[in-house]
């Protein structure tokens, strides 16, 4: 797999002043959980799901959840589980590589009894994804994922959601966030990624937020981000990988505020009518959620439709100015510290302060490459829609 590898290579050449690396299922955890990007989710029913997969593996996805959870009814649960075991043994008879799979479970007796179902073809399974994740609840998760790997005999990952009530309550806030912390560090190396159900969070005041509006604009759910991210997001050695929350859109909606696009990048680019395009699809709204969670702490993003996943990784691309900043910052002869001025002469370098910046951002340059000077995430999103 390759960020962007569904572009000719000649385009990528174009684009990209150090390319994407490419990656598999069996990369260090550290690489696969920069790598996940926009995580598409997909209901476990749907009749033609290993076609489904292979679909978006063309469209640039490289991670994909297929859920028996909340985006199914009650009563479909078990018509799922065999579809599931059914499209995975499809998959494996047509060979080649699929996307990162993680299966969205709702009990942990599901797990062991899924990767037993699945048999060899279990061997295309990654994980699964922990809903309304606490230390309660977590623990018996992890119990199972842990049994289940070692019968499995490889390599399993768990993605826990945070959405529980207890989470969002603040009086309950700071000791369900002691418990999840103590749970995931029990079981570190198996941690992927923590994922934030925002849309629960609304769930539990009756609240919905509108295009025009981001998660951030919610701010009992922006407080609750906030918190999470101070707890587990530490960039001391002790944090994860946290990914962005659900946007919730993805056709026409009747606007109330004006766009968020500024028309400028997208004349320069003679790009006018994409700039039309991904805000007839309520797309500007997700791109400036996208840079929220980036600004937040946050990396990748949970969606549910594939028109959402070229501009997450269109904005995970690191920019020549970025990666010219953290080269410099990393320097060895720079490691006593002190302040210099940056390359492009429009900012501070402070060593030591912007170090563990400099290190996430080259982590982030790896897998999803940097753009060449003169690129910004028009061209790259220009690029990924022409092919």
């Amino acid at each position: 797999m390759r960020h962007f590898g569904h572009i000719p290579p000649t385009a990528r050449a174009g684009l990209f002043h150090r390319e994407p690396v490419e990656f598999t299922a069996d990369s260090p955890a550290g690489v696969l959980a920069v790598a996940l990007g926009a995580t598409l989710y997909s209901p476990a029913t749907r009749p033609h799901l290993a076609d489904d997969v292979d679909k978006q593996v063309g469209r640039g996805v490289v991670s994909m959840v297929l859920c028996l959870e909340d985006s199914i009814d009650d009563s479909e649960v078990e018509a799922a589980e065999n579809n599931l075991v059914q499209q995975f043994a499809t998959l494996h008879e047509r060979g080649g590589e699929p996307p990162l799979l993680f299966i969205r479970v709702r009990e942990p007796d599901q797990i062991p009894d899924l990767v037993r179902r699945l048999g060899p073809a279990g061997g295309l399974l990654s994980g699964f994804v922990l809903p309304k994740f606490t230390e309660k609840r977590g623990t018996p998760f992890m119990e199972a994922l842990t049994a289940a790997e070692g019968a499995a005999g490889r390599r399993l990952f768990a993605m826990p959601v945070l959405e529980s009530p207890e989470l969002l309550h603040l009086e309950t806030r700071s000791e369900t966030l002691a418990g999840i912390a103590r749970t995931v560090d029990t079981h570190r190396e198996r941690i992927l990624a923590l994922r934030l159900g925002v849309t629960d969070f609304c769930s539990a005041y009756g609240l919905r937020r509108s295009p025009d509006m981001t998660a951030y604009d919610v701010k009992i759910v922006a407080h609750v981000i906030s918190d999470v991210v101070n707890v587990l997001g530490r960039a001391d050695g002790t944090g994860f990988t946290i990914t962005g929350p659900v946007w919730e859109y993805f056709r026409l909606q009747e606007r109330m505020f004006k766009p968020q696009l500024r028309r400028s990048p997208f004349m320069e680019q003679r790009a006018d009518e994409l700039r039309t395009t991904l805000i007839e699809h309520d797309l500007d709204g997700l791109l400036r959620e996208i840079e929220l969670d980036r600004a937040n702490g946050l990396l990748g993003k949970t969606c549910i439709h594939p028109s959402h996943v070229l501009p997450v990784h269109a904005l995970s691309v690191v920019s020549h100015e970025e990666f010219s900043d953290a080269q410099d910052i990393l320097r060895p002869e720079r490691g006593g510290g002190g302040v210099l001025r940056s390359a492009y002469t429009n900012k501070m370098n402070e060593v030591k302060p912007h170090r563990a910046w400099a290190e996430r951002t080259l982590r982030r340059a790896e897998v999803f490459g940097v753009a060449k000077e003169d690129v910004g995430f028009v061209e790259l999103l220009t690029a990924g829609l022409a092919r």
